[in-house]
């Protein structure tokens, strides 16, 4: 049986974080391995996502994850996570540095000098949590009030599959 929730965090360094769910009286774990068979590293807190789980010695576990939304944004949330427009173009680019401690860094796009900001907030959100120094990834930029800045990343591979 299918039941519908909300991740109500996910710490993808730890490997596993929780989902509520309105059908269920106890929170469910969900493991990083379950995240990676449906093809993402972490996932957002708050994000919506519809799954079958099963009950074992140490609770309720999250077994097959069948649909995952990212959160709803909205005029409070940060720049970086507000509405992507349609039309906004992935550019290539190639990561400068990014400190997952710190929850952010940069990026350059291909043939561009400016530099690319980079929230942990926007890998997590499609299914990232990390980025390596000279990663080549997939990304859509808006100007926000300091700058240029990533509202979506993505692995290069996203795009050659």
């Amino acid at each position: 049986m299918a039941h519908e929730g909300s991740v109500k965090w996910f710490d993808p360094v730890r490997g596993f974080g929780f989902v509520v769910s309105e059908d269920l009286e106890r929170d469910v774990l969900l493991h990083a391995n379950v995240l990676r068979a449906f093809g993402q590293s972490s996932v957002a807190d708050g994000s919506l996502i519809t799954f079958r789980h099963q009950a074992g010695e140490r609770g309720l576990q999250v077994t097959e994850i069948l649909s995952l939304t990212a959160p709803e944004t909205g005029p409070d949330s940060p720049e970086y996570l507000r509405q992507i427009p349609d039309d906004l173009p992935y550019q290539p680019a190639r990561v400068k540095w990014f400190d997952k401690g710190k929850g952010f860094g940069f990026a350059n796009v291909f043939g561009q000098e400016d530099d690319v900001f980079v929230h942990i907030e926007v890998l997590r959100r499609f299914g990232l949590a990390d980025l390596q120094m000279g990663e080549a990834v997939c990304i859509r930029v808006m100007d926000g009030a300091r700058g240029r800045l990533a509202v979506e990343v993505r692995r290069w591979e996203f795009f050659i599959a």
